[in-house]
């Protein structure tokens, strides 16, 4: 597949990818193809490395031979640009065995969605006060999904920073005909609206999973409201929900196949085992508690929370959901 570099890109960069799990594997693949010099890290046992050293292919794609396997975490001292996607529950792990390498004036790029459940903080936050201060952290978000890039759908997608450098540098070096980059420019309405959306994703999952999806309209209404408010408060931008990070991220999230947050919402409500990382599940619990803490009522949130740690009934909290209010739409 030939997927070029957009005319006037940067030169080629040494890059450390942290994860090769589905979307870690498809950025090497992805950072290869567009020119730059690849390597790709996975923990000593991980069943997706071994995989991927034994056939070099996974369920998606075939690793170009130009990538590099690493189970050296300390190599990444030698890239100029880190890529880490990973699990958001690991993240702070991950940097904190960064941090012993004494890694310094990297760019760190977050390609995962989601919020530190035990406090509350958006991924950014876990990098900067983990790594040394001298390195830029930026996130990568936005719609797309891995299936789809590989049959060369394009998409649009996001990279945001507090450092304008690392965006410029970033966008320049990573756009390619498959994937454009919009500049970020709210880096807390983003993050929280990035991992917000997986939580609407497993609800639509569950409206799927009882036939009611003609609600999904009112979801992502009333969705983009509700994280909208959350975001104002946590000093975002509230129009950040309605961007391509949250609202722009809901028809891969809400209504492709290849969501695993709306397969998983479908798979609670139907009683079927879903293996795979669900973010979503993670996420609602910080979201909740985030919510409590600055006095922001998130129904959605809610009710997705009740049903998988409260022991609800699904059809009954949902209905009760969209009937909360006959005066006002939100």
């Amino acid at each position: 597949m030939d997927i070029r570099k957009t005319e006037g890109n940067a030169a080629p960069k040494d890059v450390f990818v942290i994860g090769c799990g589905r979307w870690g594997t498809f950025l090497a693949w992805y950072l290869h193809q567009i020119g730059h010099r690849v390597s790709l890290y996975g923990r000593k046992g991980s069943a997706n490395l071994q995989q991927l050293s034994e056939t070099g292919k996974n369920a998606y794609l075939t690793l170009p031979e130009g990538v590099r396997l690493s189970t050296a975490l300390e190599e990444a001292a030698a890239a100029e640009y880190l890529v880490i996607s990973v699990s958001s529950q690991s993240l702070r792990t991950v940097c904190g065995q960064l941090a012993q390498a004494d890694l310094r004036n990297k760019t760190v790029v977050l390609c995962m969605k989601g919020l530190e459940v035990s406090s509350g903080k958006r991924l950014s936050q876990v990098a900067e006060e983990t790594l040394h201060g001298s390195n830029r952290i930026a996130v990568w978000l936005g719609p797309g999904h891995v299936q789809d890039f590989l049959k060369g759908i394009p998409n649009c997608m996001v990279i945001d920073s507090s450092s304008e450098s690392a965006k410029e540098e970033l966008i320049s070096a990573f756009s390619g005909d498959l994937i454009r980059f919009y500049y970020g420019t709210d880096p807390v309405g983003n993050e929280i609206g990035a991992a917000a959306k997986n939580v609407i994703g497993i609800a639509a999952g569950m409206l799927d999973g009882l036939d009611c999806s003609t609600l999904k309209g009112a979801l992502m209404s009333r969705g983009s409201k509700e994280i909208g408010r959350l975001i104002a408060a946590l000093g975002g931008a509230e129009h950040s929900a309605y961007g391509l990070c949250h609202l722009g991220d809901y028809e891969a999230t809400l209504f492709s196949e290849h969501s695993q947050n709306r397969r998983y919402g479908e798979a609670v409500v139907t009683g079927n085992s879903y293996e795979k990382l669900a973010e979503g599940a993670h996420t609602v619990k910080a979201l909740r508690r985030l919510g409590e803490l600055h006095g922001v009522e998130l129904p959605i949130c809610e009710s997705v929370y009740q049903i998988l740690y409260g022991g609800k009934q699904p059809r009954l909290i949902l209905e009760q959901l969209f009937n909360r209010s006959l005066k006002s739409e939100f």
